[in-house]
């Protein structure tokens, strides 16, 4: 039917508005709708900070079966499909490592890539994951040397992975767990790698790299200063804090400013970080931790048995560029850090896995989701 113009102003100024409000939206709820067209909806936008790459644009959320995640959301019904929303239906970042031989990886983060792509319905889509190539045998074997084999399969295996992301918008967290290689044999080896690394990646188009600098309960400024320096921070955009700990959002965002300015009077300025969020919904440090449970397993940190227990694992912020939004209740001088420095909270964390790593555990990933204040 014909509308007059007068009548399709109406119209036209509510679409408007919805698309406004749909553009400026942080990655905070999860929408309630089902199935994968739910899962592509969930995107975030910012506009915070207009010089930040990872705002402004959609991000993608991960729909398949590698983390165990969404497949046990698309199983589950009624209350329990509620609670595994709140994980499956955000962006998380998804983890390449050894386990996926240089053969075979430039395929698989291609398909990863496309299939986001298809689902956000956009190529403009930010796709997230992280490389964790440095341990081929696990961290385990840290004190066990590298030979000049090994050392030539990590660095096939890196130029693999980066004709796999090519032209793509990635954001990338390159060797989560980056300073146990200075506890292990030859640091500088695996520094000189990782630093191969973040050249290769950060010299993709739209690829944004993010160095793993530890957590504001680990390395010291100065220590972690130096890994990046040796690591290849000045090839990449910035660092990644808290992959394995559960500091808190404040601590990690006041740390992650002293190193920014360690670095620029190092003479590498103006880096940015990010912040993983994924398990610090109530944090607590190592040694908080070995107080509470002095027999515990670190790696797999107690789940939250309720909503107001503290120094537990549970969810924290949700996957955001909207770094400094006075909803994630931070000190003035946290919320300036976050301001100035920060590019996005993300979840390359994992506390729906056994010890951050496998197999997908559906009775902790209910726990945490039950738990978590947001």
């Amino acid at each position: 039917m014909h509308r007059s113009p007068a009548r399709r102003a109406p119209l036209l100024v509510a679409l408007l508005v919805t698309l406004v409000l749909a553009v400026l939206a942080a990655v905070v709820e999860v929408p309630a709708g089902t199935g994968r067209a739910a899962a592509a909806a969930l995107v975030g936008r910012a506009v915070e900070t207009p010089a930040n790459p990872l705002a402004a644009r959609p991000w993608g959320v991960y729909t398949g079966g590698a983390d165990g995640v969404y497949p046990a959301w698309q199983r589950a019904k009624g209350a329990r499909k509620q609670l595994l929303a709140k994980a499956a239906l955000r962006p998380r970042v998804r983890w390449f490592g050894s386990w996926i031989p240089a053969t075979q990886v430039r395929a698989k983060i291609k398909d990863y890539v496309t299939t986001t792509q298809a689902e956000a319905g956009t190529p403009d889509v930010l796709v997230q994951l992280a490389v964790f190539r440095l341990w081929p045998q696990g961290e385990g074997a840290k004190d066990e040397p590298l030979t000049a084999a090994d050392q030539a399969a990590y660095r096939r295996w890196v130029d693999q992975a980066a004709a796999g992301i090519g032209t793509a918008r990635v954001a990338m967290v390159l060797e989560p767990d980056l300073g146990v290689a200075l506890q292990g044999w030859r640091p500088s080896v695996r520094m000189k790698l990782t630093a191969y690394a973040a050249k290769k990646f950060g010299s993709l188009p739209n690829t944004h790299v993010y160095l793993d600098a530890s957590s504001a309960d680990w390395l010291t400024v100065p220590v972690a200063r130096d890994l990046l320096l040796e690591s290849g921070i000045l090839h990449v955009r910035g660092f990644a804090l808290g992959a394995t700990h559960y500091s808190s959002l404040g601590s990690e965002l006041l740390y992650g400013r002293q190193l920014v300015a360690a670095l620029a009077a190092a003479g590498v300025p103006g880096r940015r970080f990010v912040v993983d969020t994924a398990d610090n919904g109530r944090p607590f440090t190592w040694l908080e931790y070995w107080s509470k449970h002095p027999r515990g397993d670190f790696d797999n940190a107690e789940p939250c048995r309720a909503k107001a227990e503290r120094k537990c694992n549970t969810l924290g912020v949700p996957p955001t560029a909207r770094v400094a939004a006075k909803r994630w209740g931070l000190a003035p001088a946290q919320r300036t850090a976050a301001r100035r420095h920060a590019d996005a909270y993300l979840w390359f964390g994992r506390p729906w896995l056994y010890r951050q790593a496998s197999p997908f555990q559906l009775e902790r990933t209910l726990q945490v989701a039950r738990t978590t204040p947001w």
